[in-house]
C-alpha cells in the first residue's frame, strides 16, 4: 500500500460496457509504458494534451485500440507524479487486456485510493480533501456533492489552519517558560492563554456542532414503513419513490420481504424500506417477512407506522404502535381519499400525525418534510461548513477536551510541562484531520473504503 516507488494502474471508470474507458497509470515507469504500447521509443507526448494515437501490443504488432493517450508530468499530475491516461472504447474485454498488457511492462494494479494516497504522499492534497472525493463519488444528492465540492477545495483545512496557528504560539510561549525558569508566566497573561484556549475551544465546539446535519448530507436517513396488513404501505412506498417498486394488491400479506429505495429530499438522501404487514401468520413464508420487518425497524432512525384512517383502531393497529414506542416514528394517517377518513381516528401526544392518500398522493409532500423534522429542526441545507466525516467529528472532538484539560490545568497553576501534554495532544488531533499527523496504519483503514482507480 505504501510502495511509492513503482508504477500503479487501474481502470479508473466504472467496470462494464460504456461508450469510454480510461486507465490510469502513475509512477516513474508510466511514460516508458506509454511508449511501448504505442510502439515508439522516442514519442514524446506533449504534457496535458490527449492525442490520437494507436494502442499496439509488443508482442504481437496488433493493434488493440485507437485511443486518446495524455501524459502529465511530475510534479504537476493528480498524484504528483509521472500520469498516463489512457481513453479507449469502453469494451470490457478491450479494457482488460489493455491493463494486463501494463502489468507485463512492469506496473502492477493499484489497490482502492493508491492514487489518492499518493496524492497525500507527495503534497498535492491534504487527506480531508482526498476524503471530500470519496465523498463526492459516492454523493446520493445535490447538496451532498456540493458540501463534498466545498470540502474537496480544502474548506475544512482552512478552517483549521488558524486554529492551529493559535494553538502553536500558546504552545511556544509555553516552552519558553518552561525552558526560562525564571520567566514565569504573569497572571495577566495566565489570563489571556486561558482567554484564548476558550476561544478555540468555542471554535472547535462550533465546527463538531454541524456534523449532525452534515452526516445527513452523507449517510442519509434509514425509514421503515411499517403497519398490520393492508393499510397501504406498499402503495405509500411507491408514491415516495416515485415509481411502481413494490406490488400492490387488496391481497392482505401480499408485501413478503423488505424493499428498499432512496430518496432526496431537501438535500438529503431517504433511504426508506417497506416492509411486510405485522400480524401473527401461519403461512411460514409470510412469517419469515414479519421477522425481517422486525429487524429492518431496529436498524432504522425512523418508524413511520401506517394506519387506515378510513376504518376504526383496531387491536392489530394498536400492537403496531406499542411496537414503535420505544423508537423514534411518526404516524401516517392513510385513505384520505375515502369517505369514512376522519382526523381523529387517533391521537398521540408522542409523534406526528400526517393525512396522507397514497392513491391520490395528497399529504405526501407533508409526510416527506415530518420524515425529516426530527433530525433537522428545519434546517436540512448544506450551506456553510458541515462536517460529515465521523472521523473529523471524532478528532475534534478528542481536540476540544484536550484543550479543556490543558485550561484548567493553567487555572489551577500546574506546570506548563503537564499543561503543554493537553495542548500538544490537541494539535496532533488537529492534525489527524488534514493528514499531516496521521500514521500509516489509519491512512491504509482510511483509503482502503476508496474505490480502485480513485
Amino acid at each position: 500500500m505504501f510502495e511509492l516507488n513503482d508504477t500503479i494502474v487501474a481502470l479508473a471508470t466504472p467496470p462494464g460496457r460504456g461508450g469510454i474507458g480510461v486507465i490510469r497509470l502513475s509512477g516513474p515507469r508510466s511514460l516508458h509504458i506509454l511508449r511501448k504500447l504505442v510502439a515508439c521509443d522516442d514519442f514524446d507526448p506533449e504534457a496535458n494534451v490527449l492525442t490520437l494515437r494507436s494502442l499496439i501490443d509488443p508482442a504481437t504488432n496488433e493493434t488493440l485500440d485507437r485511443a486518446l493517450v495524455g501524459y502529465f508530468k511530475a510534479p504537476h499530475s493528480f498524484t504528483g507524479e509521472e500520469v498516463v491516461e489512457l481513453h479507449c472504447h469502453g469494451s470490457p474485454i478491450l479494457l482488460r487486456t489493455i491493463v494486463d498488457l501494463t502489468l507485463t511492462l512492469d506496473a502492477r494494479m493499484a489497490t482502492p485510493g493508491e492514487f489518492s494516497l499518493r496524492a497525500v504522499a507527495n503534497g498535492r492534497m491534504k487527506l480531508s480533501e482526498a476524503e471530500a472525493i470519496r465523498d463526492l463519488v459516492d454523493a446520493q444528492t445535490d447538496a451532498a456533492a456540493r458540501q463534498a465540492t466545498r470540502q474537496m477545495k480544502g474548506e475544512i483545512s482552512n478552517a483549521l489552519q488558524p486554529l492551529k496557528d493559535e494553538l502553536l504560539k500558546i504552545i511556544v510561549r509555553l516552552e519558553s517558560s518552561l525552558e526560562f525558569v525564571e520567566d514565569d508566566l504573569p497572571l495577566v497573561e495566565q489570563d489571556q492563554l486561558v482567554s484564548s484556549l476558550r476561544r478555540l475551544c468555542l471554535e472547535c465546539e462550533r465546527m463538531a456542532s454541524t456534523f449532525s446535519r452534515g452526516r445527513l448530507l452523507r449517510d442519509g436517513i434509514r425509514v421503515t414503513l411499517i403497519g398490520r396488513p393492508n393499510v397501504g404501505k406498499s402503495s405509500l412506498f411507491n408514491g415516495l419513490v416515485g415509481h411502481g417498486r413494490a406490488i400492490v394488491t387488496d391481497i392482505p400479506g401480499t408485501t413478503r420481504d423488505a424493499i428498499t429505495e432512496s430518496i432526496g429530499v431537501g438535500g438529503v438522501p431517504l433511504v426508506i424500506t417497506d416492509t411486510a404487514g405485522l400480524r401473527v401468520s401461519t403461512d411460514q413464508i409470510e412469517a419469515i417477512g414479519v421477522d425481517r420487518t422486525r429487524r429492518e425497524a431496529a436498524d432504522s432512525d425512523l418508524l413511520v407506522v401506517v394506519i387506515d384512517g378510513s376504518e376504526p383502531l383496531t387491536e392489530a393497529d394498536r400492537e403496531v404502535l406499542s411496537e414503535a414506542a420505544n423508537r423514534r416514528y411518526i404516524i401516517a394517517l392513510n385513505k384520505s381519499d375515502l369517505n369514512g377518513f376522519s382526523v381523529t381516528r387517533i391521537t398521540d401526544d408522542r409523534s406526528s400525525i400526517v393525512s396522507v392518500s397514497a392513491k391520490t398522493a395528497a399529504g405526501l409532500d407533508g409526510l416527506r418534510a415530518a420524515m425529516l423534522k426530527p433530525f433537522t429542526n428545519g434546517n436540512a441545507n448544506g450551506e456553510g461548513l458541515l462536517i460529515t466525516n465521523a472521523r473529523h467529528h471524532d478528532l475534534l472532538m478528542r481536540a476540544i477536551d484536550s484543550i479543556r484539560s490543558s485550561e484548567n490545568l493553567l487555572l489551577d497553576h500546574a506546570s506548563e510541562e503537564i499543561i503543554l501534554v493537553g495542548l500538544l495532544n490537541a494539535l496532533r488531533y488537529l492534525g489527524e484531520i488534514t493528514g499531516e499527523t496521521t500514521s500509516d496504519e489509519i491512512l491504509g483503514k482510511i483509503f482502503s473504503t476508496f474505490c480502485i482507480g480513485k
